[in-house]
């Protein structure tokens, strides 16, 4: 499954960069996000972490989704890098890449990539569908949206 979802924001680089390599401030910004806990620190720019979020279904019903996670933080590409490495989706690979809008200069394209071979006895088809649509991108978009109306706010 190799999946992407993007956004175009009007908004300072920094500011967006800020708020997603922060994932310990995600449970307060984000209302999907339960909790994140940094579980270790190598240095300013790789970390694991435990995630929990939830993928809503209809009112009250959702989903609890957590994992664990390596965090790798590129300042200099404008990169942020995770890592599955505990939970169902082990072995997941997901980059948030912010660069400036092919289209219009005073924009950027903020994307997530999400990258995942599981091992299980399950058609590609179906992972795709149930995996990556449905969860991965559930909660992804609402993430990515919910970034992109705080990265846009006036400081």
């Amino acid at each position: 499954m190799d999946t992407s979802i993007e956004r175009t924001v009007r908004a300072d680089p920094r500011k967006v960069f800020g708020l997603v390599a922060a994932v310990e401030d995600w449970p307060r910004i984000l209302p999907h996000y339960r909790w994140v806990r940094i579980l270790a620190s190598d240095d300013l720019h790789v970390r694991t972490v435990e995630m929990a979020a939830r993928r809503d279904v209809i009112g009250p019903l959702a989903f609890p989704l957590r994992w664990t996670a390596v965090e790798r933080i590129y300042p200099a590409e404008a990169r942020i890098e995770f890592e599955h490495i505990g939970g169902v989706t082990r072995g997941m690979r997901v980059a948030w890449t912010i660069s400036p809008s092919a289209t219009d200069g005073s924009m950027l394209l903020v994307r997530i990539r999400h990258v995942f071979e599981p091992r299980w006895p399950v058609p590609d088809r179906l992972v795709r569908a149930v995996v990556g649509e449905y969860f991965v991108n559930g909660v992804a978009r609402r993430t990515l949206r919910r970034v992109a109306e705080l990265a846009q706010r006036p400081s």
